[in-house]
């Protein structure tokens, strides 16, 4: 490193060391001011370091160029790991982290710095919250844009800044709208003109920023044969000689396609343009589940991209977006908006409760609570909060916890095999295929996979190759491959050349039985949409579920921003058909009495709803507590034990009126309410048990009997006047007495002497919209 050039940072080594051995650090630099590659080396010198990087590309590219000439730089990311017992300096990921603190509490190393920290990513945040507690690294903290005094209070550390080295960049926007926000509309079209436009007048590298891996691919093939640079995607899949190309000093002219992942950390030589989409992926909760969305990027993220344009001379910014656009100032934290159960379930696996840790900014309370329950639904957490022996199995599968729940829970090999595969297959952060749109591409999907299924396609794309015609992402199949791989060694399953044969309806039901809230059903009137009781959503044109299926296990979706400022769009990317009757046999939703039989009124009709639809009809004898409610409708109504239940009514109704003019003491119950608990505690199961009981049985004892016929003589609630039939209604509140037409010819108004005497009480007649008082 001794002939590496002068950085900015530089200037800090001294006095980043002494302060090292005595406090927290939180370093602030700009972009360009060598601390990712120089503070690794620096700590080294006290101790062993490991180095979180939010990025698996940061992650080795940083590895691969600190360890130029040292033999004890090493990384580790998924799938791969470099990492040996001479390693001093480890670059890894923040996954891998937590992993290594839960299983030996990072023993192996004195320092540990988490760089990139103001992306908040919610595994840095958790891993800073554990080390602060535990206190047995040395923490720095590195960014340059994050608030560094409020960070640095909550170490009770201290702050260091550095200048970085940044030429100044001019910063235009194409909207014609000065308040026109970021938009995925025609935004290929549009950066194609942009392309065009600025690249004949532009000396250096363009670097854009688009949102993910789809618009990148749409790009390239727009922009191959049409413009005089060479272009090179930028991503987390892209092979790593391809990474090497783009991070690298080129030959001709060159457009690098990237995520965020080029936002921060890495360094892309000879760029003098940036073009940006102001938009990119993101997650956020939705109906209780973390779900990744399209959004805008934040004001502070618009400044990162566009400094990438002076690193090496004056350059330019391109905004694809209104000037006056109202973007959020920074980027919420991925604790403050998706859910929390991988969060929770790591800190449990490291021996804490999520909730009672210190972090930079309260978690909301909400969203630990719905964490929790879907942790100890899933048998991962005790009701203390403690990781059980099923949620130590869950936390080291690279994957979401959801679907890791799904692999433990199958009932056998073959079904836990392709529920490793689908998981694997919907992990890799990207579609592996797209819907074809020729007639010889989906004839050749109908013959390779003729079950509308987009989770047996899936499983089937990971485990064979498919046809060429269906345009298949050959980096992403090649990932899920890998993780599939990875985790069937991890669960002594047979390999992916090996498969065993999958057992279709066997493998839907275990799914099923396992998170039964994934089952969706189409509504009745709106046949695009699906819901499930808390969600809805549609299925995506990308998916091959078909119009006439009825139902569907929705194993991964997709937020959309719909119209307004908050609706979104759920979209079901990953949808495995179902029949009716497979939700009724796994028992989802409420029975229900539809109706009785008309010739026998001993047994009913119990309908099935499952979020808000019918999905089966059965007829049974009414029994149990539903039993119960049929028994006391049919009292109610007459039809059974009459006069039973008009009496009942009637003596609930004075007894209400006497208690609101403060005669007597006691509760006034509903009718309903009453019956039911009557008929329990008179033990009744059944029909049987009802033929014993007389009509007397259920008798309501309120008003006083001596008082009773005096008091209903006062205050009736029916009347029958000349030509005229009225309903009586009292408000001892507000002492009023409505009288409301029910029948009668007669067209004139009561008079008051044809009333009661109702001393003290204002009298109101109401017939139809027209109200009067009665005098």
């Amino acid at each position: 490193m001794s002939t590496s050039p002068v950085l900015p940072i530089d200037s800090l080594k001294a006095e980043f060391l002494r302060r090292l051995q005595q406090r927290h650090l939180v370093v602030e630099a700009d972009t360009g001011s060598g601390k990712s590659t120089r503070l690794p080396v620096w700590a080294a010198e006290q101790g062993p370091v490991l180095v979180v990087e939010p990025r698996r590309i940061a992650c080795t590219a940083l590895a691969e160029y600190v360890g130029q000439g040292r033999d004890d730089v090493g990384y580790a990311i998924r799938f791969e790991s470099t990492v040996t017992a001479k390693t001093r300096i480890a670059f890894v990921t923040p996954g891998i982290a937590l992993r290594w603190l839960s299983e030996a509490g990072l023993a192996a190393f004195t320092t540990v710095i988490i760089d990139e920290f103001h992306e908040r990513r919610w595994d840095t945040d958790l891993l800073l919250a554990l080390l602060k507690k535990r206190a047995t690294h040395r923490l720095v903290l590195t960014s340059a844009t994050v608030d560094g005094a409020r960070l640095a209070e909550y170490l009770e550390g201290e702050r260091l800044y550095a200048q970085g080295r940044r030429f100044d960049v001019s910063v235009s926007h194409r909207a014609a709208d000065s308040r026109s926000l970021p938009s995925e509309r025609d935004l290929i079209p549009r950066l194609v003109s942009a392309l065009q436009e600025r690249l004949p007048e532009t000396t250096g590298d363009v670097l854009v920023f688009l949102p993910g891996r789809r618009e990148i691919r749409e790009a390239e093939q727009a922009l191959n044969g049409r413009i005089p640079a060479q272009v090179i995607p930028l991503h987390a899949s892209v092979p790593r000689a391809t990474q090497r190309q783009a991070l690298s000093t080129g030959h001709q002219q060159r457009v690098i396609l990237a995520t965020n992942v080029a936002e921060t950390s890495l360094t892309i030589p000879g760029v003098t343009l940036v073009i940006d989409s102001g938009l990119e992926r993101r997650t956020h909760q939705r109906n209780g589940r973390t779900v990744l969305a399209l959004s805008r990027i934040s004001a502070a993220s618009a400044a990162q991209r566009a400094g990438r344009a002076g690193r090496v001379a004056p350059g330019s910014c391109l905004r694809l977006w209104g000037q006056h656009a109202p973007l959020e100032s920074l980027t919420p934290p991925e604790l403050q908006r998706e859910e929390l159960v991988e969060p929770m379930l790591a800190a449990a696996c490291a021996g804490e409760v999520l909730s009672r840790l210190a972090f930079v900014d309260p978690l909301p309370a909400k969203s630990l609570g719905l964490a929790q329950e879907r942790l100890q639904a899933m048998a991962a957490l005790d009701p203390e909060g403690r990781v059980t022996e099923h949620g130590q199995r869950l936390f080291p599968l690279p994957i979401d916890t959801q679907f890791a729940h799904l692999i433990t829970a199958m009932p056998d090999k073959p079904c836990t095999e392709a529920m490793v595969d689908l998981s694997a297959a919907l992990s890799v952060g990207g579609r592996l295929w797209q819907a074809p749109k020729s007639e010889e591409a989906l004839k050749a999907l109908q013959d390779w996979q003729p079950v509308p299924c987009d989770a047996l396609t899936l499983v089937k794309l990971v485990r064979s190759a498919p046809p060429e015609a269906l345009g298949i992402d050959p980096a992403l199949r090649r990932e899920a491959r890998q993780m599939a791989s990875q985790i069937r060694a991890a669960l002594a399953l047979p390999q992916l050349d090996a498969s065993s044969h999958l057992p279709y309806a066997q493998w839907q039901q275990a799914m099923l039985l396992a998170m039964p809230e994934l089952a969706f059903v189409r509504r009745q009137k709106r046949r695009e949409a699906l819901g499930n009781g808390w969600s809805e959503l549609q299925p995506s044109r990308d998916s091959r579920f078909a119009e006439e299926a009825e139902a569907a296990l929705v194993l991964d979706q997709f937020s959309l921003p719909g119209r307004g400022v908050r609706q979104t769009v759920n979209l079901g990317t990953c949808l495995s058909p179902l029949r009716l009757k497979q939700l009724v046999e796994a028992e989802l939703g409420e029975e229900r009495i539809a109706e009785q039989r008309a010739e026998a009124r001993d047994a009913v009709v119990l309908e099935r709803v499952y979020a808000g639809r019918v999905i089966g009809r059965r007829e049974a004898e009414p029994e149990g507590k539903q039993g119960l409610a049929y028994w006391v409708g049919e009292i109610l109504a007459g039809r059974l034990l009459s006069p039973a239940g008009l009496q009942l009514k009637a003596d609930l109704q004075a007894w209400k009126l006497y208690r609101a003019m403060g005669q007597g003491e006691g509760e006034v119950p509903e009718v309903e309410a009453w019956l039911l608990q009557r008929l329990q505690a008179l033990g009744v199961e059944g029909r049987e048990d009802l033929d014993l009981l007389e009509p007397d049985d259920l008798k309501f004892e309120g008003v006083p009997d001596w008082e009773r016929e005096e008091f209903d003589a006062r205050y009736p609630h029916h009347l029958v006047l000349a030509e005229l039939k009225l309903d009586v209604t009292y408000l001892p509140n507000r002492k009023l007495v409505e009288v409301t037409y029910h029948s009668g010819v007669r067209k004139a108004d009561p008079k008051r002497w044809e009333l009661p005497a109702w001393q003290g009480w204002k009298v109101r007649y109401r017939r139809a919209s027209r109200v009067v008082d009665v005098r």
